[in-house]
């Protein structure tokens, strides 16, 4: 065995053994399971180190050290499960910067799927969302990068990059030809909370992702609809389709505001010893024990499913839609030194009544095909506007305009807004559904 193994054995020895092991491991040898694991482990070092040798000797490039390093552990916590990884300081940072709900991109949440990149959700009112960009959809390129030999570390870095500046992405969808989508990249500031009153007594909350103001941005939308209502709701529907998931704490948080008992919200299970945590609700609910409907789809992972399963189980609302994506599996994020940290699954979500949300999914009481009922033509998804005519008169700077002129302007822009989204509803079949239910519902209850 040449030196450069001997010296890298010993430092990985080093590194994985804690002293009083070291101090056993002569006796630990001589128990024949524990020797074979030993001597398999040796044999796997060889390898290491000989494909490292040979890279240092024949590569066409001479490569450092530190990226031969950083790219073994890569490949070593990437190869664990598509949610593991090994993060670089840029990388980090970006992951801490998607809890607080404000960052640079496209505004898309995706995972690693074989030699391609699968769309999770868009998030609402981003780039790709606009765009078109549906759950499910798979990106084969970036740019002119094939994805297949990506991971996906590489491949949010290649969709992130300064606002204004424009992406190619290819796209597979089912039952359509590849296509290409160009998206310009904006700063993402994700308002996760929107609450419409459909009619009397009927609200409608929609969570597009679970952050750290999440929580609160619910109960005030609620307390809004019961004003705009004048008085408490009678039921409501509660809209976690294409939600991706986000922040544990949000959702055990948003699943306590409809939860008037002590019981289980959801349990994790770990290997590791004292990493099994169950999480419990208080006392109190918001809608008073009102009917519930909670929508979901494919796109609905992680927190959703957390808070789509809690309430299941609990019989406080009835889950509409389709199975929800299936990822209900705990990443835990260590910082590491000089900037780079470690997002790595150390555990596994189970709701209340013990099933596991891992590659299962949330499966709804009542389920749904998703039926579109508008008539669309062609001519309403490709349109030519003013601006793009060539030689177009350009913009003249409006007129100053007083404070309480520009608030009036605001607040007419806010209804406008509003009376769309509405218009939106009444013609989604999801939507039309739940409100048919609770409406059943209410009859049945006088």
């Amino acid at each position: 065995m040449n030196l450069l193994k001997i010296l890298f054995i010993s430092t990985v020895l080093a590194l994985i053994l804690p002293v009083s092991a070291k101090d056993s491991v002569e006796k630990k040898i001589s128990n024949t399971e524990e020797r074979e694991k030993l001597e398999a482990f040796f044999k796997d070092l060889e390898v290491f180190t000989a494909t490292y040798s040979s890279i240092k000797k024949l590569y066409v490039d001479d490569v450092d050290n530190k990226k031969l390093f950083t790219n073994a552990i890569k490949g070593m916590v990437s190869g664990l499960d598509p949610h593991s990884a090994y993060l670089e300081p840029k990388e980090q940072k970006n992951l801490l910067e998607n809890t607080t709900g404000k960052f640079g991109g496209l505004g898309i949440v995706i995972s690693k799927k074989d030699e391609a990149i699968q769309v999770i959700s868009p998030i609402d009112d981003t780039p790709a969302y606009k765009a078109g960009i549906q759950a499910g959809d798979m990106i084969v390129k970036i740019g002119k990068e094939p994805v297949s030999d990506m991971s996906l570390e590489d491949g949010v870095n290649l969709m992130r990059g300064k606002p204004g500046t424009d992406i190619e992405i290819t796209i597979m969808r089912k039952n359509t030809k590849p296509f290409t989508v160009k998206i310009t990249r904006e700063i993402i500031t994700i308002v996760t909370v929107k609450g419409y009153l459909l009619e009397d007594g009927i609200g409608y909350v929609r969570v597009s992702s679970f952050q750290k103001p999440t929580t609160d941005l619910l109960q005030k939308a609620i307390e809004q609809l019961m004003i705009e209502n004048d008085g408490d709701l009678n039921s409501l529907i509660l809209d976690l389709r294409n939600n991706p998931g986000g922040i544990l704490d949000a959702a055990i948080d948003i699943s306590d505001l409809f939860l008037d008992n002590a019981g289980t919200i959801v349990y994790t299970k770990s290997r590791v010893k004292g990493g099994n945590t169950q999480f419990n609700a208080t006392s109190g609910d918001i809608l008073l024990g009102a009917p519930m409907v909670v929508l979901i789809n494919e796109g609905s992972a992680s927190a959703s499913e957390i808070v789509a399963g809690a309430l299941q189980d609990h019989k406080r609302a009835i889950i509409m839609g389709d199975t929800s994506f299936g990822k209900g599996s705990v990443q835990t994020i260590l910082n590491l030194k000089d900037g780079y940290g470690l997002k790595i699954t150390t555990a596994r979500y189970y709701t209340p009544n013990d099933r596991s949300i891992q590659a299962k999914g949330i499966e709804p009481d009542i389920k749904l095909k998703n039926i579109d009922l508008e008539n669309k033509k062609e001519e309403e998804f490709i349109s030519t506007k003013e601006s793009d005519l060539k030689g177009h008169l350009e913009v003249e700077n409006p007129p100053k305009l007083s404070p309480k002129e520009i608030l009036d302007t605001q607040e007419k822009s806010k209804k406008i807004a509003n009376k769309k989204a509405l218009e939106r509803l009444e013609k989604d079949y999801f939507v039309l559904e739940a409100r048919h239910l609770l409406k059943a519902l209410a009859v049945l209850k006088k």
